[in-house]
């Protein structure tokens, strides 16, 4: 989920427990209450910045491209770290509560261990694929209209490359690749990213639901400049960067922690 906020404090975000529909059993009865559990989870921003110097003007022209070297560079580098920001607040500990003064971890019970297939620890698998979408069904995630995704290294995707289960048509009815890189498969869109996190020799793959995860960004926090450095010989432009990004998990079972040895 996406949203934009203001300000220099953490933006609340609201969550909705789920009701329970009551049974009408007599006519005319007196109309009952059902008041759904809230509570509000809590983003915080986070300020990250790149800058590069230019030493002529030839160059200047350059990074005034959007296309150029230069900007992909800076684009790049704010994604990166948007990124990490994003892969930190899957497992990491949330805040709840009218002021976010509960600190709410990540459960133990919405975790594929690293030996669950048996033979001990193993990297990624179709059956771990599938165990992490059953522990979502379970909780009641609507899989058919909220997306699912899975982010692998380029470990996890050669891993799932030997998985006759994914790789071969004969288990599959639409395509699962896309020019050599698995895409989708089980109704699961998979992400490569090399930032995922690891403990030990453990890459801890995150499956979740699009409803679960929540990314803000702050309008004010988007700021660019290109100027000349006054206070450096040559008197080089400086091309700068700033933006402002808060990531904060919404529903700890949708989402989902694999561990893969690698």
């Amino acid at each position: 989920m996406y949203g934009t906020h203001v300000g220099e404090q953490a933006a609340p975000v609201d969550q909705y427990g789920a009701i329970t529909a009551a049974e009408v059993t007599t006519r005319f009865e007196p109309i009952g209450r059902i008041d759904a559990p809230t509570d509000r989870r809590w983003v915080f921003p986070r300020h990250y910045d790149a800058n590069q110097l230019i030493d002529s003007f030839d160059k200047l022209k350059m990074l005034i491209d959007p296309q150029s070297a230069y900007v992909t560079n800076a684009v790049y580098a704010i994604g990166r770290q948007r990124d990490s920001l994003f892969v930190d607040a899957l497992f990491g500990t949330a805040k709840t509560g009218a002021q976010g003064g509960t600190s709410t971890t990540f459960p133990a019970a919405q975790v594929v261990a690293v030996d669950f297939e048996a033979g001990g620890d193993v990297g990624l698998t179709a059956h771990k694929i599938i165990k992490g979408k059953e522990l979502l069904m379970a909780a009641h995630v609507d899989v058919e209209n909220d997306p699912i995704y899975c982010a692998i290294s380029a470990v996890q995707h050669s891993n799932l490359l030997k998985e006759v289960l994914v790789a071969s048509r004969e288990y599959n009815s639409q395509a699962v690749y896309d020019r050599g890189m698995l895409v989708e498969w089980l109704g699961i869109r998979f992400i490569h990213s090399e930032r995922l996190l690891k403990t030990a020799s453990n890459r801890r793959c995150p499956m979740w639901a699009k409803s679960g995860m929540y990314m803000g960004e702050w309008i004010a926090g988007w700021r660019s400049d290109i100027s000349v450095r006054n206070d450096l010989k040559g008197l080089p432009w400086q091309a700068y960067i700033y933006a402002t990004f808060g990531s904060t998990r919404l529903e700890e079972k949708k989402v989902v922690e694999i561990l893969n040895k690698e």
